[in-house]
């Protein structure tokens, strides 16, 4: 029963269902660390109202999880984010935000099953934690793309010197966003779903 007292459950809302044209469907995953973004990511660019499962930080995580920025974040991701986009009118992707706190990482591994590709959020400041962001993509064997998100204060290098910073190889694209803008995000997207046609196209997409 509604509140209106009525009998009927209210069902999605008209702009949330997919269009009748689309034919194909992608998992993609937003993977970082704590605080670089993904949240934002996700409802910046999903086209229907995102779910998230963020829960205020307090003072059991002290010594516990990572504390970077904690002085403007307070709250943090603890199962995932979820959203979605129409890249065409044929095709829409499924986005799959990841916790970024270390002890929720667990959950990755459920994440990541299925998952056509990821982006992987790098915060010029903390560099070191997207090593093991990328080597759990790689030992899962999911394509991924990386994206620098531009904070304010973060200093700005050359891409191709964080692309050696990073170890990347040259195949895999690197690109910097704002994830707080529509656009930005949704070109880091398009960036990811070329990778992966040439990955298809050249048969190394399994």
């Amino acid at each position: 029963m509604d509140f209106n007292g009525s009998d009927t459950v209210p069902g999605p809302r008209a702009e949330d269902h997919l269009p009748q044209t689309t034919t194909a469907a992608a998992k993609i995953v937003i993977v970082g660390g704590f605080g670089v973004g993904k949240t934002t990511m996700v409802g910046s660019v999903s086209e229907i109202k995102p779910l998230t499962t963020e829960e205020t930080m307090t003072q059991a995580g002290i010594g516990v999880d990572d504390d970077y920025g904690s002085d403007s974040k307070t709250a943090t991701t603890v199962a995932m984010d979820f959203g979605r986009i129409r890249i065409t009118d044929q095709v829409v992707l499924y986005l799959f935000g990841t916790p970024g706190q270390e002890r929720f990482w667990f959950l990755w591994n459920g994440l990541f099953e299925g998952a056509l590709g990821a982006v992987v959020l790098v915060d010029t400041r903390r560099l070191e934690v997207s090593f093991e962001v990328m080597g759990r993509l790689e030992e899962r064997g999911v394509p991924f793309v990386v994206a620098v998100n531009t904070f304010p204060d973060d200093p700005r290098y050359p891409l191709e010197d964080l692309r050696g910073a990073l170890d990347l190889p040259p195949e895999v694209p690197i690109v910097e966003c704002d994830v707080r803008r529509r656009a930005s995000s949704r070109d880091v997207l398009m960036t990811l779903t070329r990778f992966l046609h040439d990955l298809a196209r050249t048969g190394s997409l399994t």
